[in-house]
């Protein structure tokens, strides 16, 4: 499995050339099957760019002009194949996602990276409604998983079922941490609540950051870090 900087990250140019893989298409082909199969769900797509996705593709040798159609009275629509050298690149590129985890940046992190800043009674409330909404988009999913899973294969089905695990994983470890900020077993809750209600920064929490990050252990957790 070829690796290295790929010329091309946006993974809409990946379905592009998986579609591709298929058969010549011409991209209002590729836009409706990529509505058609609910690649929407998956894949950020934006329709308007699919044009210029397909022109890097050309530009890059990835695809190339395969024919013209024309049907009735419209005007031709040119056809678009995919090279060898884009067959290629697409089973490195996809390989490539289903062996390596990517280091992330979901905004649910970042945000709990920051969460210090809210009141703790607020970041309850909060995160009391995001399960409350993470509860209904799983229930949909499985209403949908359980739809389909009587009209199509599994193997169609795998990246909604994947989301739908994932969303209850994400539940299930919320209702854990509010069931412990509940109990007070959170370590820190009493100071973090303690700087929003009295405006001043506890002394168990002045320096603390940086007294860590300057230890030994922080720079071996770094370490750690920099290999996931």
């Amino acid at each position: 499995m070829a690796t290295g900087r790929r010329k091309l990250t946006n993974p809409l140019a990946l379905a592009v050339m998986v579609f591709l893989n298929e058969r010549p298409m011409h991209p209002y082909e590729i836009a409706r099957l990529l509505r058609q199969r609910g690649k929407e769900h998956s894949i950020k797509i934006n329709y308007g760019s699919l044009y210029t996705v397909v022109q890097n593709l050309e530009k890059h040798g990835l695809v190339e002009v395969a024919g013209v159609q024309r049907e009735g009275n419209r005007p031709e629509r040119t056809l678009y194949g995919l090279t060898d050298k884009g067959r290629i690149e697409s089973h490195d590129w996809l390989a490539g996602l289903v062996a390596v985890p990517a280091r992330e940046y979901p905004a649910f992190g970042a945000a709990l990276s920051l969460i210090a800043a809210l009141h703790p009674d607020e970041v309850v409330e909060l995160l009391e409604e995001r399960a409350g909404t993470l509860n209904v988009n799983s229930a949909a999913l499985r209403g949908v998983l359980d739809q389909l899973d009587e009209e199509l294969p599994r193997l169609f089905l795998l990246e909604t079922e994947y989301q739908r695990h994932m969303i209850e994983a994400e539940l299930g470890w919320i209702r854990g941490l509010l069931a412990e900020l509940a109990a007070g077993t959170v370590s820190g809750t009493a100071d973090w609540r303690s700087w929003h209600e009295t405006g001043e920064i506890p002394e168990g929490m002045a320096g603390l950051e940086e007294e860590f990050a300057a230890s030994e252990t922080a720079e071996q957790i770094r370490e750690q870090m920099r290999n996931i």
